[in-house]
């Protein structure tokens, strides 16, 4: 049965919300994010210091987008308040890597003895810090912060030993607050 449905998401104090076009467009003291989002069945609009998302003939799929959208806008006003913050851990057994952060450039030299450094290109407004064995990637986007740094876990990637032996490599530890085991 199809039936109307609205979900309303009040703006934090010290917050500025506003839609540009399919855009939506926070913007806090950790600077602007934008994010676009569109699907013809949906209905974004912002009155009163509150977004409202809605629909008029919701079906599974419709709830399911208002419920995606609503947790999209809220990691908008999470990054824009405070930063999203992902840890990884250097692990190194047989061999010591060096990683650095340079601008716009991530590397780890000597990964199990290889010669060539790898290296991957570090998003915009991300920032990288390598405190001893630990490597925080922070950004107020979270899907940024997420990908950048499983950009860094791949990058570590081993294939054709024994992962049981050679677990060197770097491994995310925490996902925005959130300890992995």
């Amino acid at each position: 049965m199809k039936k109307k449905m609205a979900v309303e998401i009040k703006v934090p104090e010290g917050i500025k919300a506003s839609l540009a076009g399919n855009s939506v467009v926070v913007s806090g003291k950790n600077g602007e994010i934008r994010k676009d989002m569109f699907d013809p069945a949906i209905k974004i609009a912002f009155a009163d210091n509150k977004i409202t998302i809605s629909s008029d003939a919701s079906t599974k799929r419709e709830k399911r987008k208002i419920g995606t959208f609503r947790a999209h806008i809220k990691n908008m006003f999470k990054g824009a308040e405070e930063m999203h913050i992902y840890k990884l851990k250097i692990c190194s057994a047989h061999f010591p890597m060096t990683v650095t952060a340079d601008k716009g450039k991530f590397s780890i030299k000597n990964f199990l003895g290889e010669k060539v450094p790898r290296t991957v290109r570090v998003r915009e407004n991300v920032k990288i810090n390598v405190n001893g064995d630990v490597i925080e990637v922070s950004s107020n986007d979270k899907e940024l912060a997420a990908q950048t740094a499983a950009d860094i876990e791949q990058l570590t990637r081993v294939t054709r030993f024994d992962l049981r032996i050679f677990q060197d490599g770097c491994y995310i530890t925490e996902k925005d607050g959130k300890v992995i085991k």
